[in-house]
């Protein structure tokens, strides 16, 4: 009889249980709408918390990991998804993984996710990034053969942001490729690219002449190429 009246009283809990935690899910599902409704993106984020301990989801992980990327909280995202390269993880899970440790300074980490994210959809912008990563990391191979490769995909209309004024702004992408060429010239070889670097430089400014990173550029090796040639002219005389 005793067995008998601690099974039952097993059974009750587990439907209480069960009964609660629909409860509390539908709570937290009614909440998240409201959240999404009223634009509180930290309520939003709450809700999916909830929802995701009490009904575990690999998709909703990634679209929690994806909200806390765009509000800048890179590395809540990251210990929400982790930072391991996954062959089975979604293209928003890599993306957010990349984007995520570039955004803490993690080139070579990020680059990894960056690798898979152009292996599944190559693009130009993908090709940008990581060519400028790879300039960071000294691979000045593998920035070649992003920035080739972006160079004969480019078109026309595309256009990069930059953020090194107080106020943001966008120039051409073509002309942002051809600067990060010329950077990646003088890299190669300051002594014997000087000229090179120049170029490519006016080239990024012959597209768009307010792209201020490249004029900024331009001055500074016009400027080391003026003192080289006072020094030249200096040694010369003695």
């Amino acid at each position: 009889m005793k067995t008998i009246t601690i099974a039952i009283l097993m059974l009750f809990s587990a439907s209480i249980f069960a009964q609660t935690n629909t409860e509390l899910k539908q709570h937290y599902e009614a909440f998240y709408k409201q959240m999404k409704q009223q634009g509180d993106v930290q309520g939003i984020i709450n809700a999916m918390t909830h929802l995701d301990v009490l009904e575990p989801s690999v998709a909703r992980k990634d679209t929690l990991a994806y909200i806390y990327l765009s509000e800048g909280q890179h590395m809540q995202a990251l210990n929400t998804i982790g930072v391991e390269k996954n062959p089975t993880d979604s293209d928003m899970n890599v993306e957010v993984k990349a984007l995520a440790l570039k955004n803490l300074n993690q080139p070579k980490m990020a680059l990894e996710h960056f690798e898979e994210l152009f292996k599944r959809k190559p693009s130009v912008y993908l090709a940008y990034e990581m060519a400028d990563m790879k300039l960071q990391t000294n691979d000045l191979v593998g920035a070649k053969l992003n920035i080739d490769y972006a160079l004969a995909n480019v078109t026309d209309d595309m256009k990069r942001a930059f953020y090194e004024r107080q106020q943001p702004y966008e120039t051409s992408m073509k002309a942002a490729l051809f600067y990060l060429k010329g950077l990646l010239k003088f890299t190669e070889n300051k002594e014997a690219n000087m000229d090179a670097a120049l170029k490519l430089m006016n080239d990024a400014l012959a597209v768009d002449p307010n792209f201020n990173l490249a004029k900024v550029s331009r001055e500074a090796l016009e400027a080391q190429k003026a003192q080289r040639a006072q020094k030249a002219a200096t040694d010369k005389k003695n």
